[in-house]
């Protein structure tokens, strides 16, 4: 019995009309899903085949999974990652889950609004090369044909179509498994739910710290989904929201380093230098380095960082205080935290996981 035989067989009233079972907690609403790609259980299996699969490069040397690792919360725990051809991407891999319910993807481009979108974007980039597919399209989908195995799922997945493997079908399905990688049973979560052991007093101190008017945490990073960035069935519409944390300020003007300015990049608006996506904060423990150029190498420095109104650079070719930075956010201000406090938040964020659940991994 294949997975997908296994998840149909198993599939009651939680499913959806596709046939779906969706693991989301109790009063968690679904995710928003394109009308052109309704979930299935062969998409799903489709999908996670496609993601680890090396051939989906051009030179056979990555796939997906070199990226997202799933031992990592899907992140790769490298400062940035390095794509198909050698070259460094200047921004950080993040981590999977939750992205069925994102608003927008990748660090700073409001235009990405769909997984499927965004699949496009490692696949076909060209500055830098990622998977490099657009340097030999018909070379990949005719790898993907000559396995018998994989032509099945193809078939099971996209029944009835001529031809069933295609660069459509690709994306269709992998933005089916990346929607499956639910991530809502964290030692948080059970504590919420009424398990007083499941966080520790110094992660519920914490917890209060991250919830508090003094702190406030919680303006950008509200739970379930820990960011603002979040759509849902009960609200498709939400607007992504970008945010300059004052990392950066090399000029006295609020520059961040070029090639890297966020936002701006896209609406070319100089308001918008230094403004990227708000991340979740779930699972964050497991996706070190932080930020989006990976510049910041763990948690303390991270609430360090937050606690300072920004970050000060001394020397060196990104040197500036982007504490004092113009196009800093006014939510982004000094917090007067002691070394217990900023440990009491450490241990919170710690307690949002270590990753979302694959629903289709190989059972031990």
């Amino acid at each position: 019995m294949t997975e997908t035989e296994e998840t149909a067989e198993s599939c009651d009233e939680s499913c959806d009309e596709t046939g779906w079972a969706w693991e989301i907690p109790p009063g968690i609403p679904a995710p928003v899903v394109p009308e052109d790609n309704p979930m299935s259980p062969a998409r799903v299996e489709l999908g996670r085949s496609l993601f680890f699969d090396v051939r989906l490069s051009y030179d056979q040397s990555m796939s997906c999974g070199s990226c997202h690792d799933p031992e990592l919360a899907f992140s790769d725990g490298e400062v940035t990652p390095t794509g198909g051809a050698g070259e460094a991407l200047a921004r950080n891999s993040q981590g999977l889950g939750n992205v069925a319910y994102y608003s927008a993807y990748t660090w700073a481009n409001p235009l990405l609004t769909d997984l499927e979108a965004q699949a496009l974007v490692p696949l076909f980039a060209d500055a830098p090369i990622e998977l490099g597919a657009q340097r030999d399209t018909v070379g990949i989908l005719d790898r993907l044909r000559q396995d018998p195995a994989v032509q099945g799922l193809f078939e099971r997945a996209f029944p009835g179509e001529d031809d069933p493997v295609s660069v459509t079908s690709v994306i269709r399905a992998l933005a089916s498994y990346q929607r499956t990688l639910i991530d809502l049973d964290a030692p948080y979560d059970r504590y919420v739910q009424g398990d007083d052991a499941a966080l520790s007093g110094a992660a519920q101190r914490g917890l209060a710290l991250f919830l508090s008017d003094r702190v406030a945490c919680v303006r950008c990073h509200p739970p379930p989904f820990f960011t603002v960035n979040v759509r849902t069935v009960d609200a498709p519409d939400r607007a992504p929201e970008f945010v300059n944390t004052g990392l950066y300020d090399l000029d006295g003007a609020g520059a961040y380093p070029a090639g890297n300015a966020g936002l701006y990049e896209v609406t070319a608006d100089p308001a918008d230098i230094g403004r990227f996506r708000v991340p979740s904060l779930r699972s964050v423990g497991a996706t070190a380095p932080y930020m989006h150029d990976g510049s910041v190498a763990s948690l303390e420095e991270v609430v360090d960082i937050y606690a300072a109104g920004g970050r000060l650079i001394s020397d060196g070719p990104w040197a500036g205080d982007g504490r004092a930075s113009p196009l800093k956010s006014p939510l982004i201000a000094p917090i007067d935290l002691t070394l217990a406090e900023r440990e009491e938040l450490v241990a919170f964020l710690r307690s949002l996981g270590s990753g979302p659940k694959d629903p289709l991994a190989p059972r031990r």
